[in-house]
């Protein structure tokens, strides 16, 4: 009798996963032996990993496309950096930032695309599209790294914020450039007053609109969530968030999907955790938010290297050799000029040795893989394009990556201080354990543990909280300019709560809209001063005189000032 065969049909999603598996599998391996080594980048271990199994030839069946990479990956990447950010710190350094987001990533375009027409021997808008696909910082590299390194609070900001913004810009010259090479434009009538107003005006469209859709959709988001109060439920609302605002934006309504996931994420990270979330509620999105970063970060800095073309790399290495110093030249023409003329009207200045990790740390990766994979086959130079740029993210990745650290040392960029790291851990601590004690009486009041169990739980983590306090106070007693630090950061947000107040006292009817302006005017005195370094509250004296105690005096009214006079200058006069 013939033996049975059983044929075994493999579901589409049982191949997927089997496909996706030996991925994580590999990804723990490399995780388990940064572990063990120590202090080496987990991002670029990865992409070292996927180079050695191009090399070798392993065979791992997952298309890395564009679309993939655009629609499935970079959305809860964007969403998490953005969300992640800290909107204040990012508007008061938003001069510099946005001078290298948008006219230093122009200028860098410009540069390479018309000297590399000679150097690569391509078409002008060839060789613009390159320099549009190649140039873009990656968030998705620069905020893993960063956050690897523990680098200085405004250098991240700096960095981290030109590469969440200039993705949109690139992706729409990218856009411009693509259709104008399909369409078979004749350069010269580009470089016209017409064609520049045309090019500038598709841009200011596509990136405001992005900014309004994100907007739109983050209020609409915040909203909801500021009259729910469902842990889980806001979480998937946040995962929405990323993706509708990406998909809104990018492919029903023509305009850049980056910059309105952008700006969705930063306003939920920032208004919707402060306005809309309740403290367990922020734990829970903003660890799975954590988690799904993580875990796609993991997939795509594997896959690049996986899907890094070795034998194009053999084929085209002169473009590559010559692309990667270009690249670099390019975006140092922009860095340095830039930074110098946004120093002449902004405080703090950049220094400069901020400015050679502006340069150096400007990462390219899953945006321009994601972008020169979009290339449909038959494009012009497709294979050469590919090469260079995978040549190009291949190079910043691993070398300008793994060299960032050394630098920081050398450049004498001071990461974060033991008394700042001290810092974080006592006030994550303390954080800890006021939500273990309100845990504790919510428990209580349920009677869902006895009152006995409740007051050793009390007493235990009361006495922890007392010596924390006692820890933090001298701390901040012993280093001086952690506690300044501490204090702006304190009053800037009690100083928005003021703004808030007054808005309401507006809306309520409490007090008319001049009076309002008065006062709103004086609190943004205050925040003028804070954002300069300059504190208006002292404890041992007014640190600021507010104008209401002069019309309270002029009126007759006896006010006294307790522990002496108040200091004040010009700064603090009365609104008009």
């Amino acid at each position: 009798m013939d033996p049975v065969v059983l044929a075994v049909e493999t579901s589409p999603i049982e191949s997927l996963l089997l496909e996706l598996l030996p991925v994580f599998i590999i990804a723990a391996g490399v995780g388990i032996f940064v572990a063990k080594v120590g202090r080496f980048p987990y991002t670029i271990a990865l992409l070292l990993a996927g180079f050695a199994i191009s090399v070798i030839g392993a065979d791992i069946d997952i298309n890395l496309t564009h679309d993939l990479i655009l629609l499935v990956l970079l959305p809860p990447l964007l969403f998490e950096g953005a969300a992640t950010t800290d909107l204040e710190r990012l508007r008061r350094n938003a001069q510099p930032v946005l001078a290298m987001a948008a006219v230093g990533l122009i200028i860098s375009i410009t540069l390479l695309g018309y000297v590399g027409q000679y150097v690569f021997g391509f078409p002008l808008l060839i060789a613009l599209l390159f320099a549009a696909m190649a140039l873009p910082t990656d968030p998705v590299s620069v905020l893993a790294l960063f956050e690897e390194l523990g680098a200085p609070e405004r250098l991240s900001v700096l960095v981290e914020g030109e590469s969440l913004v200039n993705d949109g810009i690139g992706v729409v010259i990218f856009s411009t450039f693509f259709v104008l090479i399909q369409e078979g434009a004749n350069p010269a009538e580009l470089f016209t007053a017409a064609g520049l107003t045309e090019l500038g005006l598709q841009m200011v469209v596509s990136s405001v609109g992005g900014l309004l859709v994100g907007l739109a959709a983050g209020y609409a988001v915040y909203t909801v969530m500021a009259h729910l109060d469902e842990n889980m439920t806001e979480t998937v609302l946040a995962f929405i968030l990323a993706y509708g605002s990406f998909l809104l934006a990018q492919h029903y309504l023509g305009v850049s999907g980056v910059i309105a996931t952008v700006v969705s994420g930063l306003l939920i990270g920032n208004r919707g955790a402060e306005k809309a979330m309740a403290p367990q509620t922020k734990i829970t999105v903003f660890n799975s938010l954590e988690t799904a970063s993580f875990v796609v970060n993991t997939f795509i800095f594997l896959m690049i290297g996986v899907v890094t073309p070795i034998g194009d790399f053999l084929q085209y290495g002169h473009h590559v050799l010559l692309a990667i110093p270009l690249v670099l030249a390019a975006r140092a023409a922009a860095v340095y000029p830039l930074t110098a003329l946004v120093n002449r009207v902004t405080e703090p200045a950049v220094p400069m040795n901020y400015q050679h990790v502006m340069l150096w740390g400007g990462l390219h990766g899953s945006i321009p893989i994601a972008l020169v994979l979009g290339l449909p086959d038959g494009f012009p130079l497709r294979q050469q394009l590919l090469a260079m740029v995978f040549g190009v993210a291949a190079f910043s990745l691993v070398v300008q990556g793994l060299t960032m650290g050394p630098l920081l040392n050398r450049l004498g960029v001071v990461t974060r201080s033991d008394a700042e790291e001290l810092y974080e851990l006592l006030v994550g601590r303390a954080r800890a354990v006021d939500a273990a004690l309100e845990a504790a009486e919510r428990l209580d009041a349920a009677g869902d543990i006895p009152t006995e169990v409740y007051r050793d739980f009390e007493a235990e983590y009361s006495r922890e909280k007392e010596d924390l306090n006692d820890a933090i106070a001298t701390l901040l007693h012993n280093h001086e300019e952690l506690r300044h630090e501490q204090v702006l950061q304190g009053e800037r947000r009690v100083l928005a709560e003021e703004k808030s107040a007054i808005m309401d006292a507006t809306q309520q009817g409490v007090i008319t809209d001049d009076i309002a302006e008065s006062l709103l005017e004086e609190t943004n005195l205050k925040l003028d001063r804070v954002r300069g370094g300059e504190t208006t509250v002292q404890a041992d004296r007014e640190g600021y005189e507010e104008f209401w105690r002069s019309r309270a005096d002029d009126f007759g009214l006896e006010i006294d000032e307790t522990d002496g006079e108040s200091e004040s200058d010009e700064g603090a006069a009365s609104p008009s």
